[in-house]
C-alpha cells in the first residue's frame, strides 16, 4: 500500500500552547497518535497531560511556559531542544476570553469594560502569539524549516451577534460579548501575514485558522439561540478541528502561506 506521504507528520516536533485546555488536549492528542514528538505549553498540568505523559513517554513533553513571558519561552524552547531537537510545527492555541460567568463588569457595556480586562486578554491571545513566533519562529527560520499555525476566531474576521445573548437580556441581566477577544483575534490575521511573507525565503510558513465555537456544556438559552444561528445547525465538536490543523503541518500544505483557513460551520458565509 502506498504511504501517505501527504499527511505524515511523524517526523515534526510539534509545540502546542494551552495543551491543557478543550482544543489543546485534542491537538495534542492528534500529533501523538501519529508520531509526531509533541510539546505541551501550558501554565497547568491537566489530567489529560498526565495521561499524554503516561501513555506517550518517549513523544510527549509537558512545558510550564508563559506566553507572555519571553524569558520563560526562551527557557521552553531550550528544554523542547534537548528533548526533541529544533521544533517545526507551533500551534499558537492559548487564549482566554471573559466567559458568561465572569462578573458583571466584564459583561457589560463597551462604554465601561474594564481597561485591566483589555491588558489582560490582549496580553495572552495578541502578545503571546507574537512571542512564541519571536522565539519559536526565529529558530524554526534559522534551522530552514517550518509551519506556525495562529489559531484565530470567527469573532476575529465579523463582529459578535450579540442577539445570541438577548435571552440573558431578557431576563433583566445587562451582558454583551466583550470587545477585547474580538480585537485581539482579529490581529492574529495580519501578524501571520506578515511572518508569512518575512519567513518565505526561510521556509517557514505561517496561517491563521479561523474557528467557531465548540461545544462545551454551555447553558441552554445560548446553545438554542447559536445554533439557530449557525448553518450547519450545531456547535464543533472537540476533535473537529483537528484535521484542519494536521493538514497545516503536514506536507499536504507546502505551498500554503500566509492563507486564513476558516472552519466555522457556515458561520461566516452569512
Amino acid at each position: 500500500m502506498l504511504a501517505d506521504k501527504y499527511f505524515d507528520v511523524s517526523q515534526e516536533v510539534v509545540l502546542i500552547t494551552g495543551a491543557s485546555g478543550q482544543l489543546g488536549g485534542e491537538y495534542v492528542r492528534s500529533f501523538l497518535e501519529r508520531g509526531a514528538c509533541v510539546a505541551g505549553l501550558d501554565l497547568y498540568l491537566s489530567s489529560k497531560n498526565k495521561k499524554f505523559e503516561e501513555e506517550y513517554p518517549d513523544n510527549y513533553l509537558y512545558c510550564n511556559s508563559d506566553v507572555t513571558s519571553k524569558v520563560s519561552l526562551q527557557q521552553t524552547l531550550n528544554k523542547i531542544t534537548d528533548a526533541f531537537g529544533v521544533p517545526t510545527v507551533l500551534v499558537n492555541n492559548a487564549a482566554i476570553d471573559s466567559p458568561p460567568s465572569s462578573p458583571p463588569e466584564e459583561n457589560g457595556p463597551f462604554e465601561e469594560y474594564p481597561e485591566a480586562s483589555w491588558d489582560k486578554v490582549i496580553d495572552v491571545n495578541l502578545k503571546g502569539v507574537y512571542l512564541c513566533c519571536q522565539v519559536f519562529g526565529a529558530a524554526m527560520a534559522e534551522a530552514g524549516k517550518g509551519s506556525i499555525i495562529n489559531v484565530a476566531s470567527t469573532y476575529g474576521a465579523v463582529a459578535p451577534d450579540q442577539n445570541l445573548y438577548e435571552y440573558r437580556r431578557q431576563q433583566g441581566e445587562v451582558f454583551f460579548k466583550p470587545v477585547a477577544y474580538s480585537a485581539s483575534k482579529s490581529g492574529i490575521f495580519n501578524l501571520s501575514r506578515y511572518l508569512a511573507v518575512y519567513w518565505a525565503k526561510k521556509n517557514v510558513r505561517v496561517n491563521s485558522l479561523t474557528i467557531a465555537g465548540v461545544f462545551n456544556n454551555q447553558d441552554d438559552g445560548f446553545l438554542d439561540a447559536y445554533c439557530k444561528r449557525i448553518p450547519i445547525g450545531r456547535m464543533a465538536k472537540a476533535d473537529e478541528y483537528s484535521g484542519s490543523v494536521l493538514f497545516l503541518a503536514s506536507p499536504a500544505s507546502t505551498y500554503m502561506t500566509g492563507s486564513n483557513l476558516v472552519i466555522d460551520g457556515g458561520w461566516t458565509a452569512i
